[in-house]
């Protein structure tokens, strides 16, 4: 008997291949769907992505460049560089656990510490991924540490790279200035010269006038590393990296300098006795600087890189100010040393003569003032008014010519403007005039008075006035200082040669230039010169004028803060000596300050004596006998008289 299903299964074979069609147009959507979006990852965006892929992977590693040296005349070695081990950390790889980590195993310093927190977290603003130079120069056990569990600790390294220091220690600290690591506005100004926010950069003095020079160019290296950011080598990290895999840095350019090094140290020494000063040495002929001394002063290699906070303060507390340059910055009143100024004025206007005697009672009168002189120095001409530095003499020149008057020939020797060396804000010091005192005030016959002998308003630099004498020995040639003689390529080649440069020609008459070369002759060499007992040498005869210029008074509480540093007395004269040697055909102009030092014959004297008797025997006859000596004293008198027209 034939049984049929009453279920209705014959319906099942159509709706079961209904669904097999839908789901394989399903599939089929899916497929296309993939295609497109494999597609669109691989064709459309494949460079993108590819280019994300390969900046995790590829990295670039700045190569530093040698910084060119600063060597003196000679080529001893100022500034140089030397191996260090500098340490580097990756921003993203810097967590609480990691910083701990790294501060025990180094033994960090809570300073130290903090430094690495703070460049860690300057990189991060600039780049996650770039590593961060945190600490520089250090010692080899430290690199090996680091060595041991960079493994460990992923994103830190050592890099064994060349760093600045100064093998001279102090030597010319404010001349050759110092580096430090750029600030961030720093980097944002200069990135776009090419420079690595891990750079160090020139601070200072010549490192930081002459950077474009020295500093050379960066080279790069790229390479690939691994998701724990380890570097690995394999062809196909090879293949990640397009380019040059290695450019090399370029080395700076070398600067050779006009100072003489043994010069320098003995300039140093000279002064190593006082708490604060000055010094600088030129040629007369050619305005070239061979010695520039600033007390206090610092240690650079200290400055670069290694100065902790609690030396700072002190360095920046100290009231003799040792971060100023005081060859170049400071303006001090320059005492009798102006008062070759005064003299020129009266003489070329007919004001004053050789011969013209006036009656010093050790003091002065105008309008119910008195001015005191140092002595009651009695009857004197203008020679022995130089010689005896007599102020009543020249407060009677200053009262027949004028302020505007000394004002002209003080420009004509440069003061009042910036010399143009260029370096540690070259300062103008200040020259008043007629117009300057009506716009604070009123001018007085006063204000003439005591410009007429260094005082009052009158203001100079220790360079301003060295580059006046030497004018005054050459007989009317004002230079602009030079402290560049070359700048070489790492391979010795002539770069950039730099000629002496004038910045103008004086016309004080040859006749009035006679009469100042003798008048500072016996200042030097001829008894009751202020400088006879100080400086007078036995090896060569020196001229000059000595000065001792009053300063402004001080508040109380400056003054007893400044007591506590021994041998410092801010209420006393600046001690100075200016001059040139030899007294006949003069090679060299020295100048000498003593900051608070007192009377200039007696203190700054000496020290100019032993700088030019250095540079006579050291520099000048360097491996050579000095030929034989000056004229002794019984003979000064009538070798004088022979000068005389």
């Amino acid at each position: 008997m034939l049984i049929r299903d009453s279920s209705g299964g014959g319906n099942a074979l159509p709706e079961l291949g209904r669904r097999l069609k839908w789901a394989a147009l399903v599939a089929i959507g899916l497929f296309f769907l993939l295609v497109g979006r494999l597609w669109q990852l691989q064709v459309m965006r494949g460079d993108s992505y590819r280019q994300r892929t390969v900046s995790n992977v590829v990295h670039e590693r700045f190569l530093p460049s040698i910084r060119g040296k600063i060597v003196d005349r000679r080529g001893v070695p100022l500034a140089d560089n030397r191996p260090a081990f500098n340490l580097y950390l990756t921003p993203q790889t810097v967590t609480p656990e990691v910083a701990a980590e790294l501060r025990r195993l180094l033994g960090l310093s809570d300073e130290e510490a903090a430094k690495v927190s703070e460049r860690v977290e300057a990189g991060r603003k600039r780049s996650k991924t770039q590593p961060v130079l945190v600490l520089e120069d250090q010692g080899r056990d430290r690199a090996a540490l680091i060595e041991q569990v960079r493994f460990r600790l992923p994103g830190l390294e050592v890099r064994h790279e060349p760093y600045r220091y100064y093998p001279q220690g102090d030597l010319g600290a404010h001349l050759i200035g110092y580096m430090t690591q750029m600030t961030s506005s720093e980097f944002e100004r200069l990135t776009a010269q090419g420079y690595d926010a891990n750079e160090l950069v020139g601070r200072y003095g010549l490192e930081l006038e002459w950077e474009n020079y020295l500093r050379g160019k960066k080279g790069i290296e790229r390479f690939a590393v691994d998701a724990r950011g380890q570097r690995i080598d394999d062809a196909t990290a090879a293949g990640l990296i397009h380019g040059a895999r290695v450019v090399e840095p370029v080395a700076g350019y070398n600067v050779v300098l006009t100072v003489d090094a043994e010069l320098q140290t003995l300039a140093e020494k000279a002064i190593a006795a006082y708490p604060a000063g000055a010094a600088a040495v030129v040629e007369v002929r050619t305005g070239r600087i061979l010695a520039l001394v600033s007390k206090p002063s610092f240690d650079p290699n200290v400055m670069t890189g290694h100065l902790t906070r609690a030396e700072e303060t002190l360095l920046v507390s100290d009231p003799r100010k040792p971060f100023i340059d005081k060859t170049l910055r400071a303006q001090y009143p320059p005492g009798s040393t102006f008062k070759f100024v005064t003299a020129i004025a009266a003489l070329e206007d007919g004001q004053a003569s050789e011969s013209e005697r006036m009656t010093c009672n050790g003091s002065y009168q105008l309008s119910g003032t008195t001015f005191d002189c140092t002595h009651s120095h009695g009857i004197l001409d203008l020679l022995g008014a130089i010689q005896k530095s007599c102020n009543v003499y020249f407060w009677h020149l200053a009262e027949r010519i004028g302020l505007d008057r000394m004002a002209e020939v003080a420009r004509d020797y440069g003061f009042g403007a910036p010399t143009g060396l260029g370096l540690n804000s070259d300062g103008a010091g200040r020259m008043p005039t007629k117009a300057w005192y009506d716009q604070r005030g009123k001018y007085r016959l006063g204000n003439a008075i005591n410009a007429a002998t260094g005082q009052g308003d009158v203001e100079v630099t220790v360079m301003q006035l060295v580059m006046a004498y030497a004018a005054l020995a050459n007989r009317g040639t004002l230079y602009v200082p030079q402290v560049v003689e070359r700048v070489e390529g790492a391979d010795g080649r002539v770069v950039v040669q730099y000629e002496p440069k004038i910045a103008h020609t004086i016309k004080t008459p040859s006749q009035v230039l006679d009469i100042l070369h003798r008048g500072m002759w016996k200042v030097v060499n001829e008894l009751g010169g202020t400088a006879f007992e100080g400086a007078r040498s036995t090896l060569l005869e020196i001229s000059g004028k000595t000065g001792t210029a009053e300063v402004r008074s001080r508040s109380r509480r400056e003054r007893i803060e400044d007591r506590k540093l021994e041998g410092w007395h801010p209420g006393r004269e600046h001690a100075w000596f200016a001059g040139w040697a030899p007294s006949t055909d003069p090679e060299i102009a020295v100048v000498v300050l003593i900051e608070h030092g007192g009377t200039g014959g007696k203190v700054a004297g000496p020290v100019a004596k032993a700088i030019v008797e250095g540079w006579w025997t050291q520099v000048k006859h360097r491996g050579h006998p000095p030929p034989p000596t000056a004229t002794p004293i019984p003979s000064a008198a009538p070798l004088l008289k022979a000068r005389r027209p």
